[in-house]
């Protein structure tokens, strides 16, 4: 290029012509690069104003809060300028123009090309969740992401993951998460939380499965992985329990030497799945706060019934043991705190394994009100109580929380009366 001609390409990158040449830019893109139409510029300076006077020839006054450009008279000025156009100015002070029109068809193209990847594997004909994942994440933008992002293979390995997971063998141990992440992905962090949106993505689709909202946190992740046989940590996951005796070798030796000397017992995600174990008890109670199971530890002893704890959250540990008592042919009676989230619990423990409440009934929450001095207001969204629909009454009427350490004494009244006696009075009282 000519220092003459250089010297022109310069004059336009005066700041008098920054806000026109990208107004300009915007309009070819939009239009394929076709030079149509006008630009406007919204309380121009007096630079950009006398700049535009000089392009058009016809005068502004200085109080002019918009002014219009037709865009072949700004071409016309650069050809005078420069000899070439003003596509070609804008691309050589740069960035490249990006026609908006070409740009969207690549893009459909390479979404199409997805689509058919996903539509070609053998759960898209066998698993109704999985169109309906399908659907959600070429509709939702997911796709495009991945695209915009160059980040497509993401796609193609939860495809992957998703087929190892559904298409096991019946029976098949569980696997370690970095060992389904090597076979699908070749990376034994592929699936880690933060490596990249491939876990999110395979998480969707196994949460469509279920019918459950997209987990957030830590712990409910690992309960949706479990729940295909996936385990994350399984070491860090445990639930505790008292006087739980089970049969089968190793943890179930442990949790019979254990309930014979009433020894709060911490039991692993890893011990559940390595060494299992069958649980034949007719009706094991659950409790939310561990300091109510060490309380009927120390006080009852051996003459406590069987407690398992959630520890405030039910952890998958939690649930493994849960659905283990549960299919044995056992009944669960929680009680828990006379909080939102407490009731919401309940709930959920309800849905999932017919457990009844005890001692959550309003009379129940009523005699806590009575006792508990702490007067913690409720905090939360109020919860239904289907087992009795005046608690959640007298809790929206009372707005104060009873929390289950605060009421402990009237529990290990009752599971301190003679075993014949457990579970007979349950759901209101």
């Amino acid at each position: 290029m000519s220092s003459s001609v250089f010297d022109a390409y310069e004059r336009y990158r005066g700041p008098e012509f920054r806000r026109v040449l990208a107004a300009a830019r915007r309009s070819l893109e939009r239009n394929g690069g076709e030079i149509t139409g006008s630009i406007g510029l919204a309380n121009p300076t007096t630079d950009e104003r006398n700049a535009i006077i000089g392009i058009t020839g016809a005068y502004r006054s200085a109080d002019v809060r918009r002014i219009s450009l037709p865009l072949a008279e700004l071409d016309q000025n650069v050809r005078n300028v420069t000899g070439t156009s003003l596509r070609v100015l804008i691309e050589r002070i740069g960035p490249p123009l990006r026609f908006r029109a070409d740009e969207r068809s690549v893009l459909e193209q390479a979404r199409e090309k997805l689509l058919s990847e996903g539509e070609a594997s053998p759960l898209h004909t066998d698993h109704p969740w999985y169109k309906e994942w399908l659907t959600g994440l070429a509709s939702d933008g997911t796709l495009t992401g991945l695209i915009n992002k160059q980040n497509t293979r993401l796609f193609s390995q939860a495809i992957r993951v998703l087929e190892y997971l559904c298409t096991r063998p019946s029976g098949s141990p569980p696997v370690m998460l970095p060992a389904l992440a090597d076979a699908t992905t070749g990376d034994t962090k592929a699936l880690n939380p933060g490596q990249s949106s491939l876990p999110s993505i395979v998480l969707r689709a196994l949460a469509t499965a279920r019918r459950i909202p997209l987990p957030t946190g830590a712990e409910a992740r690992r309960e949706l992985w479990d729940a295909f046989d996936v385990i994350v940590d399984d070491l860090a996951s445990r639930v505790l329990v008292l006087n739980l005796p089970a049969t089968g070798r190793g943890l179930g030796e442990w949790l019979t030497g254990a309930a014979r000397y009433a020894t709060p017992f911490h039991i692993t995600l890893h011990q559940l799945v390595t060494l299992p174990i069958t649980v034949d008890l007719p009706l094991v109670y659950v409790c939310e706060n561990p300091a109510v199971l060490r309380r009927a530890a120390g006080e009852l002893g051996t003459g406590s019934p069987p407690l398992i704890c959630a520890e405030g959250r039910p952890s998958t540990a939690f649930h493994r043991l849960a659905r283990l008592i549960v299919n044995g042919g056992g009944r669960l009676l929680y009680h828990g705190d006379f909080d939102w989230p407490g009731i919401d619990m309940t709930n959920q423990l309800i849905a999932r394994y017919g457990a009844e409440p005890w001692r959550m009934g309003a009379e129940d929450y009523l005699d806590g009100l009575r006792t508990d001095e702490d007067h913690v207001a409720l905090a939360g969204k109020a919860r239904s109580t289907s087992w009795d629909p005046s608690l959640s009454t007298a809790m929206q009427e009372h707005q104060r929380a009873v929390y289950e350490e605060g009421v402990a004494d009237a529990l290990l009244a009752e599971w301190g009366e003679p075993h014949g006696r457990h579970g007979d009075r349950h759901g209101d009282r």
